[in-house]
């Protein structure tokens, strides 16, 4: 009988060891060590080849069936569907953080020209898709309504189906932009801080802005309904909201999914000074929000997710889970999404366009006009995987996981930091070590939390395999 190789990782009750393909368990010091010497038992091969991490020759089905698992678990880009359009970065706001770097509401060349607009028109008519789904960002792009509605009504007429999210600030909108809003195919996603007092002390600075946008945000869950309206709370670690109150604001929005996003190291925010402790502080931030949850979920029977986490849970447990970019591998660029600037140039992601517009470095792949350059894509695809990185390879969680090279180099100036020294890898081995700790819990509160993460009406306890 052959073995699979076994990566393994120490917890605070066990060691969690993970194939390849995705398969995992939890064993103790002892399996490791007679794993290492060689020296497995026969009920430990039992175990092994039980769990699909053993086969006795190539070809027969434990072999094919591992095959099949780790090949699932690879990301297939599909074709270039998944336009993000940047018509204007122009904003209304003057937010600290801001990561794109916008433009003063008045200031002057910072929108698509007539040009550009039928250069952006004839790209999305070459696409090789009858589906599409574009997102317009900024800046706000509610600022440019007219180019919007360009776009949506040329998809409409070119693609048997097209979707439209609006990344909008929610703070001026009138009727024209409601009006827009409301359309059956189009999509609203917004950010909320949390109470108002923090979104003030954050975003809109004024109390009479404040007012405004909560007045807007209130008809935004009245006339949208939370099927087609999204938000997501920007959590600075060193001045976190309240996170109970920020649960409760959710909640009346009619919003179950909370996705709790750290300050990101691009744009203006690069102005805050990164601190050593700052990955300390998010991990066990974010550990405790997730504790917050189970308590609540449990106590009120109202069920509220942190997204992230609930995706990596997902991840862990099932193939194919590959809609977030940010955690999938092969995480290839420019090839089934691409943004368009607002000076036409094409980019692979929305962080490698912050990093061209700081001066930092040029990383886009194009113009609207002449199409993708294929040398510079394939030149950042070479480094789009986690397959081979020295560090990875080792890891039981490469499996589930992704890469970042945007944010490497947006941190480090490089791609060849040691994985286990950068802000992702820290981030994402202690998001890994949460799931694999509340798997093996064993509470009805946690079973309760983890079944509607997964999507099932009930937690299997089977499920936290276990040998020793």
């Amino acid at each position: 009988m052959k073995v699979w190789p076994l990566k393994f990782r120490d917890l605070v009750d066990g060691t969690i060891f993970a194939d390849d393909a995705g398969g995992w368990f939890k064993s103790d010091r002892g399996f490791l060590d007679r794993y290492g010497k060689d020296q497995l038992a026969p009920d430990d091969l039992s175990f092994l080849q039980s769990n699909g991490h053993a086969y006795e020759r190539v070809g027969d089905l434990s072999h094919t069936a591992f095959a099949w698992r780790w090949a699932s678990r690879q990301a297939v880009a599909s074709p270039l569907a998944y336009v993000i359009l940047v018509p204007t970065l122009r904003c209304n706001l003057s937010c600290g953080y801001c990561q794109v770097s916008r433009a003063a509401e008045t200031a002057r060349g910072f929108d698509w020209s007539s040009e550009t607009l039928k250069d952006v028109l004839r790209f999305l008519d070459r696409l090789e898709t009858d589906q599409i789904k574009i997102e317009f960002q900024g800046g706000e792009p509610t600022l440019r309504l007219d180019l919007l509605e360009a776009v949506r009504d040329f998809c409409r007429k070119r693609f048997l189906r097209s979707e439209f999210v609006v990344c909008t600030n929610l703070q001026r909108l009138g009727a024209a932009e409601w009006s827009f809003l409301e359309a059956a195919d189009t999509f609203t996603s917004t950010s909320v801080d949390g109470d108002a007092s923090t979104h003030e002390r954050q975003r809109t600075v004024s109390a009479a802005l404040t007012d405004e946008f909560f007045g807007n945000l209130a008809m935004a869950a009245e006339r949208l309904g939370p099927h087609r309206m999204s938000a997501l709370p920007t959590i600075d670690p060193f001045s976190p909201p309240d996170f109970m109150s920020l649960c409760e604001t959710y909640e009346q929005l009619g919003i179950a999914s909370i996705y709790l996003r750290p300050v990101n190291h691009q744009g203006f925010a690069r102005r805050r000074r990164m601190r050593s402790e700052e990955m300390l502080l998010w991990n066990r931030m974010h550990s405790d929000f997730i504790e917050l949850l189970i308590r609540r979920n449990a106590e009120t029977g109202h069920f509220l997710e942190e997204y992230y986490f609930t995706h990596a849970l997902r991840r862990v447990l099932s193939a194919g889970l590959e809609h977030h970019v940010d955690i999938r591998n092969p995480n290839l660029f420019a090839t089934d999404y691409v943004l368009v600037d607002f000076d036409g140039k094409l980019y692979p992601t929305d962080e490698a366009r912050m990093l061209s517009r700081i001066g930092h470095v040029d990383l886009s792949v194009g113009h609207v006009a002449t199409g993708i350059d294929g040398e510079r894509r394939a030149a950042m695809n070479a480094s789009s995987m986690n397959n081979f990185d020295p560090d990875c390879i080792h890891c039981p969680y490469q499996t589930f996981c992704g890469t970042d090279l945007i944010d490497d180099v947006s941190r480090y100036g490089r791609v060849d930091v040691p994985r286990h020294d950068t802000w992702f890898c820290q981030r994402h081995m202690a998001l890994f070590d949460k799931v694999f700790e509340l798997v093996y819990r064993d509470d009805v509160a946690t079973r309760l939390s983890l079944a509607r993460w997964a999507g099932v009406a009930e937690w299997p306890i089977g499920l936290a395999r276990r040998h020793s």
